[in-house]
């Protein structure tokens, strides 16, 4: 698949454009394919602002995106949740594939508390119980679709609440739609609170955040790693420099993603001048 560098829009609402024929090779610069066929099979870099496609490869593609789908429950939650509701765990809630925040029956956790579990250690454990506060399993995936629909991210189907798939509850989504996810995530201070910060105090243990570019890149404002067999590596980040801020999303990576993403972000920087 070709890598297309153009100006196209990503606004929220408005699925994104890439004109081929259109692309400018004046803004594809020197050297470009080194990142460009890196580790992620599917990439994008935007300015989260303006939602400005400054680079794109198979932006429109249908991929897994495992764990990076988690912010979309994230912004469920807060539509329909205080940060400070709180419920008990049960043993429905503990019996799942980890990644986990590792949860303990009985206990009593508060959403803020879930919400942290949820995006900073990528807890699946959390995810259910989220889920559960918001009606069950199948009533949180189906606000969670109904919440993408309405943002303009209408290439994506969330089929769990925490981004694990199996037979016939596969999570599908984009590039473009990843992107459109992350721009409204962000707007919510919450989560953006909890994307940027390294640590943070969880019953029973202190939480670390698992996105390694918080203390490796500077300007870094956001990161949700994932993983599955399906979905291989994804992840989606987001970082400023002086007044401008830019997002990357990578899908189906097999390599380092994280060397990836921080060249994607130099050279979108760069673009600035």
């Amino acid at each position: 698949m070709r890598t297309l560098f153009a100006a196209a829009a990503l606004a929220l609402g408005t699925a994104l454009t890439v004109p081929v024929a259109a692309a400018d090779p004046a803004v594809e610069p020197a050297g470009a394919q080194a990142f460009a066929n890196g580790p992620a099979k599917a990439w994008l870099v935007a300015d989260l602002d303006t939602g400005r496609v400054l680079a794109a490869k198979d932006p429109n593609g249908s991929y897994a995106p495992a764990s990076t789908i988690k912010p979309l429950l994230a912004m469920v939650v807060l539509d329909n949740l205080r940060p400070d509701n709180f419920a008990r765990a049960n043993d429905s809630h503990t019996k799942v594939e980890c990644s986990c925040v590792g949860l303990k029956p009985g206990q009593a956790y508060t959403t803020q508390q879930l919400l942290e579990g949820l995006l900073m250690v990528s807890g699946n454990d959390a995810a259910n119980m989220l889920a559960d506060m918001l009606g069950g399993q199948r009533a949180a995936v189906a606000k969670m679709n109904r919440k993408a629909a309405g943002l303009g991210a209408r290439n994506t189907r969330a089929g769990s609440p925490s981004g694990l798939d199996g037979p016939g509850w596969e999570s599908l989504t984009t590039p473009h739609d990843l992107a459109v996810i992350y721009r409204a995530a962000l707007t919510y201070p919450l989560i953006a609170q909890i994307f940027r910060q390294t640590t943070a105090q969880f019953p029973g243990r202190t939480l670390t955040s698992q996105n390694e570019l918080l203390t490796r890149y500077p300007g870094d404002l956001a990161g949700k790693t994932g993983y599955t067999d399906l979905a291989r590596k994804t992840y989606v980040g987001a970082a400023q420099r002086g007044s401008h801020r830019l997002i990357v999303v990578q899908m189906y990576g097999t390599g380092d993603l994280y060397g990836q993403a921080t060249q994607l972000l130099d050279w979108g920087f760069s673009q600035y001048g």
